[in-house]
């Protein structure tokens, strides 16, 4: 079937070859969709969770918005110092983004920008380290969704650009990925992250979150899975009003390899749904944390995802979950099952 005028019909991301320019790189760093309206008055604080509003009152006074709540963090007379940098620590689905891109709207800033950690890191690797800090210097505000801690040497540069930029004014946000139920995930989320941002861990305040996955699906439930038949009828009928992708499932983590992850936000353009034939577990651990890339991307751009094969939520086998890069994988589980189920 061929793509019509009306963009609906399938297609094969295997024969998607995406290109994309520093500046368009650039121009992508604004909040994905389903945040491009979000304010501190649509962040619905848990009352069972105090953090969730007192995060919400720190966060407005560090845009300099107005007074918080009463009884709020900052319901004392004189209110602490607002350091440079917030980084927002907890687990999945408690709002971090949420609040992240609020504060991306709401701080009156002439240039800001939103990315996650691995758009930024994208950016260096195509235009090269210094040209990045020059595009960046004289910022107001950088926004670092999901900032990874189990890369060191993308650590390392980003620490490094984060460390210039701070020198030169500009205000940073992060936050980063902690499982729910790893064992005491919030205070050594937070230690991990200054440690490796030690030359200017000083310029952080830490911000704790706590609260349940508002997604309401634990991180080991599982994803929807169809059989053949009902596969083929979901992407026909979904093919019928959008772009439909319909790829073999080893086929597209192949064809990753040849795309570059910041390019993998145009991979996806345009499409409605992502369906993938045959799931399998992974083997190689490369592959498997581009794939994660890739569902960064579907989950930001709020695609269903329908599937047959293998439970995406067992495509990470255990010895890749014991590894240094659990964090990632859990995090894409919790996606994944988000994605075939919507």
């Amino acid at each position: 079937m061929t793509v019509s005028a009306t963009r609906t019909g399938i297609v094969h991301l295997t024969e998607r070859t995406p290109q994309l320019t520093g500046a368009e790189m650039v121009a992508a760093l604004v909040p994905p969709p389903q945040f491009a309206d979000a304010t501190f008055a649509t962040y619905r604080a848990d009352p069972a969770y105090a953090s969730q509003q007192e995060a919400k009152d720190l966060l407005i006074a560090f845009t300099g918005g107005g007074a918080p709540a009463k009884g709020g963090l900052f319901r004392r007379a004189k209110r602490p110092e607002i350091k440079p940098g917030v980084y927002l620590d907890g687990g999945f689905g408690v709002g971090k983004t949420h609040l992240l891109a609020s504060v991306y709207h709401a701080m009156p800033a002439r240039r800001k920008y939103f990315g996650s950690f691995i758009e930024y890191t994208a950016l260096v690797g195509a235009l090269g380290y210094q040209n990045t800090v020059e595009l960046f210097r004289g910022s107001d505000l950088l926004c670092i969704d999901e900032f990874e801690l189990d890369d060191p040497g993308d650590t390392m540069v980003m620490t490094r650009l984060l460390g210039e930029l701070v020198a030169s004014g500009t205000r940073l946000a992060a936050t980063s990925n902690t499982p729910p139920n790893a064992l005491g995930e919030g205070r050594f989320a937070a230690q991990d992250f200054l440690r490796e941002i030690h030359a200017m861990a000083s310029s952080f305040q830490t911000v704790r979150i706590d609260g349940t996955d508002y997604r309401h699906r634990a991180v080991d439930g599982h994803a929807a899975v169809l059989s053949a038949p009902a596969y083929e009828a979901a992407v026909a009928d979904a093919a019928t009003t959008g772009l439909v992708s319909d790829d073999g499932f080893d086929g597209l983590v192949a064809h990753l390899a040849h795309v570059h992850p910041s390019r993998y936000i145009r991979l996806i353009d345009g499409l409605a749904v992502v369906g993938l034939r045959d799931v399998q577990p992974f083997t190689d651990q490369s592959a498997a944390l581009r794939f994660v890339a890739f569902i960064d991307r579907v989950y930001d751009a709020q695609l269903p995802i329908r599937a047959t094969g293998t439970s995406l939520d067992l495509v990470f086998p255990e010895e890749m979950l014991a590894g240094g890069y659990r964090k990632k994988y859990l995090r894409a589980i919790s996606r994944l099952v988000a994605s075939t189920l919507a």
